[in-house]
């Protein structure tokens, strides 16, 4: 398979994983990794680039919801005690946004909470990234 549509493959699974839609970019980059189809540098940085704008996808979503749900009017005694988390810890907490199941609702609650965009996206990078670094390193 040509470079450069495995690397296009490998960005599109990481963004569409990276969003609240389900994926699985770590087998497409251990594949990708295991067929020395690119350099593993290419495949960090191709993978972390399409995660970290899923997620920060995600964070526009959070963003645009906030206009139609304000973070006051949820009743959920839950939903204010998680949004209070996001919003004490801040933008660091996206470090954690390659966990599964709670990292992409940490994206949307940091938009709907409006923390600054751009240290949002640099926090969810380096958690991405330092994820699949890790992958590539076992392998």
């Amino acid at each position: 398979m040509d470079a450069s549509l495995s690397l296009w493959g490998l960005f599109i699974s990481a963004f569409l994983s990276s969003t609240l839609l389900p994926g699985g970019s770590e087998a497409v980059l251990l594949a990708l990794a295991a067929t020395e189809s690119a350099p593993r540098s290419e495949l960090l940085i191709v993978a972390s680039i399409g995660n970290t704008l899923g997620g920060m996808t995600s964070w526009g979503i959070g963003r645009l919801l906030a206009w139609r749900y304000p973070a006051q009017a949820l009743s959920k005694h839950d939903h204010q005690r998680a949004l209070q988390r996001v919003q004490r810890y801040g933008a660091p907490i996206l470090l954690l946004s390659w966990l599964p199941i709670i990292g992409d609702p940490l994206c949307v609650a940091a938009g709907w909470l409006k923390i600054n965009p751009l240290l949002s996206a640099v926090c969810i990078g380096a958690g991405k990234a330092a994820r699949y670094a890790v992958l590539l390193w076992f392998i």
